[in-house]
């Protein structure tokens, strides 16, 4: 019997450096994605977790974080009336809990599916936490008017009147930047959008696209917006995939205007990976941007499909000192590949042939959301088959990885359906103002890390 209280089984315990693992909850079997955190006015402290390929809103008291308390899995549409519609994204601030909607794209949903749904949300619900954290107030809902589509990825809200969305929108191709004003949470409305010429299929003679289609590789080569649109002061920091980095100037929130770009793809990103720019994270006070290329899920691979080379995916460093003139300064380190690791590498980990190996979620902390640790001289990356990641960024030349945990292998499949090997992928993180570092894990659970450096 392994002495880790977290192993799966002895020999599967994971692999970790300068971190300590201070809980487990295996989420009562919930698929849980992107998740948020909340502190209530009498110091408790809530996380909810959004689901990737499920519909519903999980939510634990990890006030005490060594012992994480399941309180409910919140259903916010009915399975029956809304069969495809998925809940991958979630926000919270100023009382307020939002939840993106998406009826299609992605892996989640087959073409089928999409087909015979009867009804769909697209867009994003708003629910209030003031009176009741533990069992939320359903307050509106805001649809994007594309049936069927992507409906609303990753986002920003940090409070206040604007909510900062990725998002399709009818008459352009892939996901834009739509800002909403929530000034009366009860009726939403759309103020403002920003998108890249190409985009505007309606704009181009002869042109069409089918906004239910699946991603592939063609697609994730253009420029779209992933997201999120991460808002400091009048700027907009966006991830906006083939087209590298945009900033947008958001002083007139109806009329925003691209103010820089760095495009990263190519050579960065592309083949099989994920967004081929994902995320830019500002350093608060810092006049610098992490900018991400995500990788990919190894049990989403065929192997047998793995016939070419995969570019490289990466964290970089960009200095954003003139926002007109962003400007690639230095590159994150390869994780270390512990010394006892079955593998030599985690670009070939388990497939035997190179897989599209990336980082994916960042921790990202806001100005307005006081219960997030907000150190600019630290990066935490969840990197899928990687595990999590923490850097030193205090010189952003010489950027040093401190800590990782790599958690133990799942042992039962929770989506049968994937080709791939059964491997621990890690997909989100946040981290709190005590320095808890919360974990989600493809096909597994919740993980509750420290560092100890």
């Amino acid at each position: 019997m392994s002495e880790k209280f977290y192993a799966k089984s002895p020999g599967n315990e994971g692999y970790i450096k300068n971190m300590e693992v201070i809980a487990f909850h295996d989420l009562n079997e919930d698929n849980i994605f992107q998740m948020a955190l909340y502190r209530t006015s009498a110091g408790k402290y809530y996380l909810y977790c959004a689901a990737f390929s499920s519909m519903g809103v999980t939510i634990l008291d990890v006030t005490d974080a060594e012992h994480p308390k399941y309180i409910q899995r919140l259903k916010v549409v009915d399975p029956v009336e809304y069969p495809t519609t998925r809940t991958p994204k979630i926000q919270i601030a100023d009382d307020l809990m939002i939840v993106a909607m998406s009826s299609g794209g992605g892996a989640a949903v087959s073409s089928a599916d999409r087909g015979t749904a009867s009804k769909y949300q697209n867009g994003v619900q708003i629910w209030s936490l003031k009176d009741d954290p533990e069992h939320p107030e359903f307050l509106s809902y805001w649809d994007n008017g594309v049936p069927g589509g992507i409906g609303v990825h990753r986002f920003c809200y940090n409070g206040g009147r604007y909510v900062h969305l990725s998002s399709d929108c009818a008459g352009f191709e892939g996901m834009i930047y739509r800002i909403l004003d929530i000034a009366d949470p009860r009726h939403p409305k759309e103020v403002g959008r920003w998108w890249l010429a190409e985009q505007y299929v309606d704009g181009i003679l002869g042109a069409d696209y089918d906004p239910t289609a699946k991603h592939n590789p063609v697609f994730m080569d253009k420029g779209h917006m992933h997201g999120p649109p991460f808002v400091v002061d009048q700027l907009a920091y966006c991830g906006y995939s083939g087209a590298g980095l945009c900033i947008v100037d958001i002083s007139d929130v109806a009329r925003p205007k691209l103010k820089g770009q760095l495009k990263l793809h190519p050579p960065f990103s592309g083949g099989l990976a994920g967004s081929r720019c994902h995320t830019a994270l500002p350093l608060t006070g810092r006049n610098l941007v992490v900018v991400t290329n995500e990788g990919e899920r190894f049990a989403w691979m065929d192997k047998e499909k793995l016939t070419e080379a995969q570019p490289m995916n990466n964290l970089h460093m960009v200095d954003v000192r003139n926002p007109e003139k962003p400007t690639l300064i230095a590159e994150f380190p390869y994780p270390e590949v512990p010394e006892n690791f079955p593998y030599r590498n985690f670009n070939e980990m388990m497939l035997d042939v190179q897989g599209p190996f990336g980082p994916h979620n960042v921790h990202e902390p806001m100005s307005n959301k006081p219960w997030l640790e907000d150190n600019p001289n630290r990066v935490y990356c969840c990197y899928f088959s990687a595990g999590m990641r923490v850097y030193d960024v205090s010189d952003p030349y010489y950027i040093k990885e401190i800590a990782y945990f790599i958690p133990p292998n799942p042992e039962k499949r929770r989506f049968p359906h994937y080709p791939g090997p059964l491997v621990a992928t890690t997909e989100d993180c946040i981290v709190d103002d005590r320095g808890y570092i919360y974990m989600d894990c493809l096909e597994d659970g919740l993980y509750i890390l420290r560092t100890t450096v």
